[in-house]
């Protein structure tokens, strides 16, 4: 403390700069023991029964390949033992011409020789009447029989488009193989910040040929899901516009939604049967029976929950549920003051979770986007901007989030989309990608939006932000 050295220093009390540490020492101790040691330990858990699994796993998708091949080898002989009585009945018919037409000769021939033996006896006959009566036939018999000449028929072999037949006998689709980072720290791991664009770009155009497109689903960068509002079919699309996969389902007259679960298994509501339905593999089974209630939107939490928006039977009741697989966990419907926080109709009120866990529905018939917390409070509503160039009154459509908290949402009468934050403070709209009626919107892990265009029944890959 005296030298001239440390003139200007700040000086700590060795006592208790020692206490600090050991509270610090105690405390990593603790937190090592009893969080961060067992969240590897659970990591580690998991990773072994995947590795156990894993065998088994794709020695199911080996097996699915062989019956496939199967079955090709199956219709492949129908197809050739059809072609070989194809041809056998046209030998037939040719062999009945031939000796149809060779019977015909034979009895020429026949009746040639006859006529050969009655003339013999004739020229050596004294008999004058008979001879006298006698009539040639040279001109019956001159008549020669037309020549039959049958053309076999020939078989022209196609040839073999390996990468056809490659793409028709099936596809494995990878699934997006996530990493998740597990938070062992009170503090959240940031993202990278991006910012908005000041002119959005239009990446790719998807034809899905449906008449009204209303839902899209990512399950990963490459891969979707869409739905339209009368089809029965939901299709499975990659960013090139392959069609990957199709489900037949049972309703046809009437709109439902679409989500995909943390194992990329498909989930979609059925109005009809008041259900929420699941498809892994090839299986579809049912994960919610509704009574009383129809379901209608869905969304998948970060925690794997399942939130669904749903109406009553007499259509005056609106209400949010979160489901953590067929139970129940909450229900979201009415205000602190006991008023109802969604409009009570069938109409469609789409949903998604944002980064901070609040819960934003597009209210259709309400015009307004409509954010709760965690816990079913209200936080704010959003009901448009104005503009001089957005005339139409604002009715959201779909609605999704992206990994900086902000909220897009579906404006299909002004032909946009709405950028809010977190707060529900406007940013910017997403208006020159050449959208007619904008409805389900998703966002993948990139950033990047995807946007059913219902009107040309298109989905839109779009990116709006960038890395700062």
């Amino acid at each position: 403390m005296t030298s001239e050295q440390h003139i200007g220093h700040r000086f700590v009390e060795v006592k208790h700069e020692f206490e600090t540490k050991k509270e610090i020492i105690k405390k990593d101790q603790v937190e090592l023991r009893n969080s961060i040691s067992p969240k590897y330990e659970e990591i580690a858990f998991e990773l072994e029964n995947q590795l156990a699994n894993l065998e088994g796993g794709y020695e199911k998708l080996t097996t699915e390949i062989s019956k496939q091949g199967e079955e090709w080898h199956r219709e492949i002989d129908i197809v050739i033992n059809k072609m070989k009585t194809e041809i056998n009945e046209i030998k037939m018919k040719h062999q009945n011409i031939l000796k149809k037409h060779l019977d015909e000769i034979k009895q020429m021939q026949s009746l040639i020789k006859e006529t050969l033996i009655v003339l013999g006896e004739l020229e050596k006959s004294t008999e004058i009447s008979t001879t006298i009566e006698y009539i040639s036939k040279i001109k019956k018999f001159s008549k020669h029989p037309a020549r039959v000449n049958v053309l076999l028929p020939t078989f022209i072999p196609k040839p073999i488009d390996h990468e056809h037949l490659y793409n028709v006998f099936g596809q494995i689709i990878p699934v997006c193989n996530s990493v998740q980072e597990n938070v062992l720290s009170i503090n959240q791991l940031k993202t990278s910040v991006r910012e908005l664009l000041d002119k959005p770009e239009l990446v790719a155009t998807i034809q899905t040929r449906y008449d009204a497109l209303y839902s899209v689903t990512c399950l990963n960068e490459e891969i979707f899901w869409t739905s339209a509002g009368l089809s029965s079919y939901i299709k499975c699309f990659d960013i090139k516009g392959n069609l990957l996969r199709t489900i037949k389902t049972n309703f046809q007259r009437r709109y439902n939604d679409i989500a995909v679960d943390d194992d990329g298994c498909l989930l979609y509501s059925d109005w009809e049967t008041k259900t929420v339905n699941k498809v892994e593999n090839e299986h579809t089974e049912v994960l919610i029976k509704l009574q009383g209630w129809t379901p209608r939107n869905l969304c998948v939490t970060s925690t794997g929950d399942l939130l669904v928006s749903m109406y009553n039977d007499d259509e005056t009741q609106s209400k949010v549920v979160r489901y953590s697989g067929s139970a129940r966990k909450q229900t979201i419907q009415f205000d602190d003051e006991d008023k109802p926080l969604y409009s009570g109709n069938s109409l469609m009120k789409y949903i998604t979770e944002n980064t901070n866990h609040d819960i934003c529905v597009a209210d259709y018939k309400a015009g307004a986007v409509k954010v709760v917390n965690e816990a079913g409070k209200l936080r704010w509503r959003y009901t448009g901007h104005l503009s001089t160039t957005k005339s139409n009154p604002f009715k959201p459509h779909g609605i999704a989030t992206d990994s900086q908290g902000r909220i897009l949402t579906a404006d299909s009468y002004n032909h946009c989309n709405h950028i809010l934050d977190q707060d529900g403070q406007f940013r910017s709209y997403i208006d020159n990608c050449d959208l007619k009626n904008p409805f389900g919107l998703c966002v993948d892990i990139n950033n990047n939006l995807f946007v059913c265009d219902s009107a040309k029944g298109n989905v839109k890959k779009i990116k709006y932000s960038q890395d700062i």
